[in-house]
């Protein structure tokens, strides 16, 4: 049987009980099955969201078109990420041309001066200037004292600025085990302190809410 002991004792001598025996083998079973299920079911919904982020941007308004020509109710799913993807082609087809390269930026300048919008667009197109670079946004993984002088929290360093004079590292807060939302904070120089971990190895740290530790 799957849960029988590889070597059982006598009972007489205080081998476990067939009860016992089926208990651990089902408590063994069921803890190993969570380290296989919630990597794959965290996995899992993450893609689904961000494929039901992609779908819906684009998806409504093509169940609509749809409803209006043939009179009828109905929806495709995934076809509203295919056309953003056909969308995002084209519009990289026409900023490889010098007309459509002149009204990006014409549109990004007129972005740019929008209030409110000008913060959400500028900061945006930072990001993806980031990436488009090949770099990452973080440049290297840090001690800082957070939240209170002695105790030391794995953070990120994202620029060094110059303010007023004064040389500071920015430093990204992040919370566990979302590494997406956090704080931006500015230290001084003396106040980041080297924690020997690469920048994978620390996110890995952080989402993980210290369990990985390299």
């Amino acid at each position: 049987m799957p849960f029988q002991d590889a070597d059982p004792r006598p009972l007489s001598n205080g081998a476990l009980t067939y009860t016992e025996r089926l208990l651990r083998h089902l408590r063994r079973a069921f803890t190993k099955g969570l380290f296989v299920v919630i990597p794959l079911g965290i996995t899992i919904f993450i893609l689904k969201f961000l494929f039901n982020l992609a779908d819906g941007v684009l998806g409504p308004h093509l169940a609509t078109l749809y409803s209006s020509i043939t009179h009828h109710p109905g929806y495709i799913p995934g076809l509203g990420m295919l056309s953003g993807v056909v969308v995002i082609y084209l519009a990289g087809v026409a900023a490889g041309n010098i007309l459509g390269n002149n009204f990006f930026h014409w549109a990004d300048g007129i972005l740019a001066r929008i209030p409110v919008v000008k913060s959400v667009y500028t900061s945006s197109k930072q990001l993806t200037q980031v990436f488009k670079e090949g770099r990452s946004a973080y440049s290297r993984a840090v001690f800082v004292e957070w939240p209170r002088v002695g105790v030391r929290a794995i953070r990120f360093v994202t620029a060094e600025v110059l303010h007023e004079g004064e040389q500071f590292i920015v430093v990204y807060v992040p919370t566990m085990p979302n590494p997406t939302s956090g704080f931006a904070l500015y230290f001084r120089p003396e106040e980041v302190y080297d924690c020997g971990m690469t920048v994978e190895d620390a996110v890995k740290f952080v989402v993980s809410g210290g369990v990985v530790v390299n």
